[in-house]
């Protein structure tokens, strides 16, 4: 076969490639959704690209990065060391292809990076070996003329913004790109990945990008289950080729890497990946390899495989919490049969870890990268707390017979008990790191009791405040871990001031975090980051003071998502209050903000609302499905006062009779109702 010809058969090949990636990866099905849940204008905000074959936006010089041109269909590489930067514009993840017409033999090197600070020859570090840049892959260019390079499906690059392509060669000879394209790996079973169950608008533009920037990172951490970071590590360069579970899709920790299932990470990124993109069966498939790999003794690993990491009560606990979470979303009641004796077995192990104070003692310390965790570390009763209540709850569903739920709520309360009996520091105001002499107050137990209601609602308020003296202008440093700032954690936090009203406090944060990468000029400009240094580096220290390679670092990473789900479930106010949204909670809080509207879906249908500042007061429309119930619990616009309220058109409030009244509760009004449309309009 002629050059030519050889050349023109690879790019029909390439063509046959877009057509699938046109439709889901590879050989996957397509079982996820073909539509939006809410098409409306903000769907703008996606960040998700219009079809799973794209394109550069523009051409950027190495290795500063500056602007060369927009990309359009060619870019010329010419002689020894020349190079060309492709900038995706966002993040993207998956297969590159190169077509190309070369006036001499040579290789083509590609490098890729998250952020531009990495940009260059050397992609940044994935591959957890610890070593620094993972280096490139090259492809032969074996003669002069045209041809067409693909990369190797095990190096499928999770997750980057910027590809560098650069030539090496003896001659000074040239390369033209006549095209560059990306077949996008990620949310695998997906044909339009705009097709959002879920959504989210405000008048707040920045709030509306970091809502959008977790949601794209959840379907960047939604992959193939054949593509998870091999382990052993390789010793240079990066290999994708991994198992990680049952099914098609699975929901792993970032983008690049460690592209595996972390429990810890769900606890955040599970709620946010249902109020926005819906996908369900990445977590659930999560779940089940956690089970399917559980030890003899009951414990859960640490990380799925193939890392199979062990030795952590943490992780294990977010597990089974992460269990109630798949079911109160989804109501799959026989996922939670299958497994449910493995699930008591868990519960058993880590609850025989009680001591005779009434706290756990914590022996398997592994944990999100804190530097302390051993003995009856706080944060760890803190999520054993929240997984005996879960628990209870899952107790239930299962429709156990045995007394589970009473067993389950009565360790719980003796927990809580002992948890304010022992941890909490009475001079500070806060719960000490843990039940031995210790000056450390840590955000993520602080934040996880006022979230999970472990602390005395007379001592929350005080806890929210003592939070906020750990804020840096661009976020809340984790006294655990010195010098860093973590999104994850601070996930947790801005939960915890929304659980008990304090609005402003949970915006300003998520503006100083979340705001702050979202604007860098150096990040995806599209995603959420694992972690950062308060100095404003994209360093991170992890536990015990060691720093690894600065661009190890995920700039796609699920466990930072906790807005995209705070925005909704808090501000817009609308959440699950049992399996499938049987019955729901509509809770708006206003803030600073002027409009809100967003929504999701369950089993059983759309479930919308909005609300709108107006003159002295405010409306509230919203939509729930038929068979479901749910309570309305309005903010008074005068602190112990009754509002004047009407509900589709009649009034419910003062000097109103009849059935569903609104009630004064503390400085809010309540209303129960049944699933429907209402209007219900307050001054």
């Amino acid at each position: 076969m002629s050059a030519h010809l050889l050349f023109f058969a690879l790019l029909s090949l390439l063509s046959l490639c877009s057509e699938a990636a046109s439709s889901c990866w590879r050989n996957t099905t397509c079982s996820g959704p073909d539509q939006p849940a809410f098409p409306g204008t903000w769907q703008s905000n996606i960040y998700a690209p219009s079809s799973r074959t794209v394109k550069p936006k523009s051409v950027l010089s190495p290795p500063n990065g500056k602007f060369v041109s927009s990309y359009h269909s060619s870019a010329t590489l010419t002689g020894n060391g020349s190079a060309l930067v492709f900038d995706f514009g966002i993040e993207v993840g998956g297969i590159v292809s190169l077509a190309y017409s070369a006036s001499g033999a040579g290789q083509l090197g590609l490098a890729f990076t998250e952020a531009s600070t990495w940009i260059g020859e050397w992609s940044d570090s994935s591959n957890g070996g610890f070593k620094g840049p993972d280096g490139a892959i090259y492809g032969n260019i074996a003669t002069a003329g045209k041809g067409a390079y693909v990369m190797p499906d095990e190096k499928l690059r999770g997750g980057f913004r910027y590809l560098t392509v650069f030539l090496i060669t003896t001659s000074n000879s040239s390369v033209t790109l006549t095209d560059v394209s990306l077949e996008i790996g990620f949310q695998p079973t997906w044909s339009n990945l705009q097709a959002y169950q879920g959504y989210f608008h405000s008048n707040d533009e920045l709030l509306n990008r970091i809502w959008y920037s977790g949601a794209y990172t959840l379907q960047t951490n939604a992959v193939s289950v054949n593509t998870g970071r091999q382990v052993p590590f390789v010793k240079t360069g990066w290999a994708n080729n991994g198992t990680l579970g049952p099914g098609d899709t699975i929901i792993v920790d970032g983008a690049k890497r460690d592209r595996a299932v972390w429990p810890g990470d769900m606890g955040v990124a599970v709620p946010s990946t249902f109020v926005s993109i819906g996908d369900l069966d990445s977590v659930k498939n999560a779940l089940q390899t956690m089970y399917d790999h559980q030890n003899s003794d009951g414990s859960f690993p640490e990380a799925g495989p193939p890392l199979l990491q062990q030795g952590s009560d943490t992780y294990h606990m977010w597990s089974m919490i992460g269990t109630y979470n798949y079911l109160l979303y989804t109501d799959d009641t026989s996922f939670l049969r299958q497994n449910w004796a493995k699930y008591l077995k868990a519960m058993a192990y880590i609850y025989g870890k009680v001591g005779s104070s009434g706290l756990l003692n914590v022996t398997g310390t592994r944990d999100w990268a804190r530097w302390a965790t051993g003995f009856n570390n706080s944060e760890a009763n803190m999520i054993l707390y929240r997984t005996l209540i879960t628990g209870a709850n899952l107790a239930i569903w299962v429709n156990d017979t045995t007394g589970l739920n009473a067993t389950y709520q009565s360790h719980a309360v003796a927990l809580q008990t002992a948890i304010n009996t022992y941890c909490w520091d009475n001079t500070y105001g806060a719960f000490k790191d843990n039940a031995t002499a210790t000056t450390l107050h840590p955000q993520d137990a602080n934040s996880m009791a006022v979230l999970f209601s472990v602390v005395p609602s007379s001592r929350a308020e005080n806890v929210s405040s003592r939070l906020t003296e750990n804020w840096s202008p661009i976020g809340a440093v984790a006294p655990e871990l010195p010098e860093n700032i973590s999104p994850f954690i601070s996930s947790f936090e801005i939960q915890a001031h929304l659980s008990i009203g304090q609005t402003a406090r949970a915006l300003d944060l998520i503006r100083r975090s979340w705001g702050w990468y979202i604007n860098h000029p150096n990040g995806t400009g599209s995603t959420v980051i694992e972690g950062y240094l308060v100095n404003g580096t994209f360093g991170y220290r992890s536990s015990r003071g060691y720093s690894y390679d600065a661009s190890y670092v995920s700039h796609a990473h699920g466990w930072s998502s906790g807005p995209t789900s705070a925005l909704t479930e808090y501000i817009l106010g609308l959440s699950v209050t049992s399996p499938a949204g049987k019955t729901w909670n509509l809770a708006p809080q206003f803030g600073d903000l002027k409009s809100v509207q967003g929504g999701f879906t369950t089993s059983l249908g759309k479930y919308r609302a909005e609300w709108n500042l107006v003159g002295g007061g405010y409306t509230l429309e919203f939509s729930t499905p038929k068979a479901t119930s749910g309570s309305v619990t309005l903010p008074c616009l005068k602190k112990g006062v009754l509002p004047y309220v009407v509900l589709n058109g009649k009034s419910v409030g003062k000097g109103a009779s009849g059935r569903g009244m609104a009630k004064l509760e503390g400085d809010t009004a309540t209303l129960s109702l049944p699933g429907g449309d209402y209007t219900i309009a307050v001054r």
